[in-house]
């Protein structure tokens, strides 16, 4: 019997993974990966991972997002999935249908969700045309962000409209919406008090927590900052990095590990993604290895003799992370790794 064709990697083709002993945690393997088809957004959301907002760049090209999307198809096989975000994706509408389009022609198949905050969505006959576009060409799922932070930069009519016809025409089962709570009793987020903003960001975090790296790394995270930097000591971040089970790949080709964003592991104009996660083990950048193994506390002695103030108490390790990787950037050290600068340019106060 000849034997069957492999359809996806081992895990024993990772560097790391190869040294382990047969019963000691090994990287997954990457099934998902994330197209961040531009930093653009029309929107400048406090909790943003990544920084996003209108004044920022970048747009993927297509040949990026197919190459990225085959090498994960090589990776995880049929299991494979890749969802487009950013940024906002309706800001350039065009390319993102040219990359669905390029994928379908190589038989790479649908995305698997395309994410969008709905502000375009002001003309029912748009909205119709888009949708129809989309299923088409294969996309299975569409997202919608609706939440307090979205809902300070986007019509909450717009977002219900294309929720009503996407569920429409796609049918329930294929329509997200984050935070659907949010859609049906929005929160009113203009002409507000400082105070009573504040209050607001703090609600909806107690409601749906978020991960302080990004943007949400600064005002966000100081509002809820209660943990002494003695209590994250023993965090390290080796189970993040091994139980990560994708990747977010930015318009200029940078890869991060999950949702870690602005730690560069590897660029996919320079290595293929498929060969940037069997190449990938800590010990390869100093910064990964420390924070893997030590949690960023294992970066303090480093950070203090280049003159880093660190804070009476953070939100959490995240928060103590970008705030060392924030100050880092802003020195010009760990230039390779500690990128790009759509995810840095707004400073956070150590």
């Amino acid at each position: 019997m000849k034997p069957r064709p492999r359809t996806m990697s081992e895990l024993s083709e990772n560097i790391y993974n190869s040294r382990m002993a047969r019963n000691e945690p090994k990287f997954k393997l990457w099934r998902s990966a994330g197209l961040l088809l531009t930093y653009k957004c029309n929107c400048a959301c406090e909790f943003c991972y990544y920084n996003c907002g209108p004044e920022k760049d970048g747009l993927m090209p297509v040949d990026t997002a197919i190459s990225a999307w085959r090498s994960v198809r090589a990776l995880a096989g049929e299991s494979a999935k890749v969802h487009i975000t950013g940024g906002e994706p309706f800001l350039y509408w065009e390319r993102l249908k040219e990359i669905l389009e390029e994928a379908g022609r190589q038989g790479l198949g649908g995305a698997d969700l395309v994410e969008t905050n709905g502000f375009w969505a002001t003309n029912e006959e748009v909205v119709r045309e888009r949708l129809g576009i989309l299923d088409e060409l294969g996309m299975r799922r569409l997202k919608i962000s609706t939440d307090p932070f979205h809902q300070e930069y986007v019509d909450t009519e717009a977002a219900r409209r294309l929720a009503q016809i996407a569920t429409e025409m796609l049918g329930a089962g294929r329509v997200l919406v984050r935070w659907r709570k949010y859609l049906e009793s929005p929160v009113e987020m203009s002409n507000l008090t400082v105070e009573e903003r504040k209050d607001k960001l703090i609600a909806a975090m107690k409601d749906y927590p978020c991960r302080f790296t990004g943007r949400a790394g600064g005002e966000l995270a100081e509002l809820v900052a209660s943990e002494p930097i003695e209590s994250l000591a023993s965090m390290n971040c080796r189970t993040d990095f091994l139980g990560a089970k994708g990747v977010h790949i930015d318009p200029f080709g940078n890869v991060f590990s999950g949702t870690c964003s602005g730690i560069i592991i590897g660029n996919v104009h320079q290595r293929p993604l498929d060969e940037i996660w069997r190449q990938f083990e800590p010990a390869q950048s100093e910064f990964v290895e420390t924070v893997f193994n030590l949690g960023p506390c294992g970066l303090l002695d480093k950070v203090k003799k280049l003159g880093y103030r660190r804070a009476e108490v953070y939100a959490s390790k995240c928060h103590l992370c970008t705030s060392i990787r924030q100050f880092f950037f802003d020195s010009g050290v760990e230039e390779s790794i500690i990128g790009p600068a759509e995810c840095y340019s707004v400073g956070i106060k150590p």
